[in-house]
């Protein structure tokens, strides 16, 4: 486990079968169309690195990486909507890359809606850029409608990480 400060102490350690249900709620605060418990059961037993970061007792971010052969795909990160804006996601997502690279992975994708901005101008930052637009990947609000996906992806040095 770790402890990064920023506004709050925030510890980071693996997520466990017992955080499901909090992260599950968060995360349907946090999404239009969120993961089911059952979706982070899943993760949890095929062995996918999830994280989270508590503040205060609380779960306040967790994310979701899978890898591949020479490659790892970030399925979610999520940072609880009154922390925001804070550094916390880009702490764990420099978590994952180090992660990613420290494993062989020489590229890391994501996927993220078009409509949101702020993910998409942090993920650049970090060095990630377009690839690829998936349309109508995303469900929307409204029950007719999907929003599409920013393909993005980031070279990693294999064995070094960020």
């Amino acid at each position: 486990m770790a402890r990064e400060t920023f506004a709050v102490p925030v510890l980071w350690r693996p997520l466990s079968d017992s955080d499901i249900e909090a992260v599950a709620a968060l995360e349907r605060a946090a999404h239009v169309a969120p993961w089911t418990e059952g979706n982070f059961r899943d993760a949890l037993a095929a062995g996918y690195a999830m994280q989270v970061g508590v503040a205060d007792g609380a779960i306040v971010a967790y994310g979701v990486l899978l890898f591949a052969p020479g490659e790892a795909q970030l399925l979610n990160l999520t940072v609880a909507p009154e922390v925001r804006r804070l550094g916390i996601g880009r702490a764990l997502l420099g978590r994952f890359l180090a992660d990613a690279g420290a494993r062989g992975a020489e590229q890391c994708f994501l996927e993220v809606r078009v409509s949101n901005i702020p993910a998409i101008a942090l993920y650049a930052r970090e060095g990630f850029v377009p690839v690829a637009r998936r349309i109508g990947y995303y469900p929307s609000a409204g029950a007719a409608s999907r929003e599409d996906a920013l393909v993005m992806r980031r070279a990693l040095s294999r064995g070094q990480g960020i």
